[in-house]
């Protein structure tokens, strides 16, 4: 192994901490999105009706259940790698559905909403990439992804 790329107890305690604190991030931001859901689901569906998508109310619900799924998954490690690349897809959906082209006219800042979800799902392929990192609270799944991660 080349000497400058060798682990050192720094890099290796950054790799675990770095890796977990990305976690909480990608946690933290399910869990508000889920929060805000089920804090008012009738506001969630009706924004989802002035998209022109069928069967508003069902879909909220869909959606939430969806981002509860993530929340535990990337939370505990469990199905890791795919919850993170559902996730990407989830924000491409969602960037497009609702901060799409047709909404820039006139208006930047749905120009800049739309931006935003590319940056994560760009942190989402690379969590995808490199799974979970070393802490987990569901071990028994490890064997799902495989050595790395």
């Amino acid at each position: 192994m080349n000497a400058f790329l060798a682990p050192t107890p720094a890099t290796s305690r950054w790799l675990t901490y770095g890796a977990l604190v990305g976690r909480c991030i990608f946690v933290a931001v399910f869990a508000m999105a889920l929060s805000f859901k089920l804090m008012d689901i009738n506001a969630t569906a009706a924004f989802i009706a002035s998209a022109g998508f069928p069967v508003p109310l069902l879909l909220a619900w869909l959606a939430a259940v969806f981002e509860l799924l993530l929340v535990l998954c990337l939370a505990t490690g469990a199905w890791f790698r795919q919850a993170a690349l559902a996730a990407g897809a989830y924000v491409i959906f969602l960037a497009f559905a609702f901060h799409g082209p047709s909404k820039w006219s006139g208006n930047q800042t749905e120009f800049g909403f739309f931006v935003d979800h590319f940056t994560f799902l760009a942190g989402l392929l690379y969590a995808a990439a490199y799974g979970p990192g070393r802490i987990w609270l569901v071990k028994r799944f490890r064997a799902d992804i495989g050595a790395a991660g």
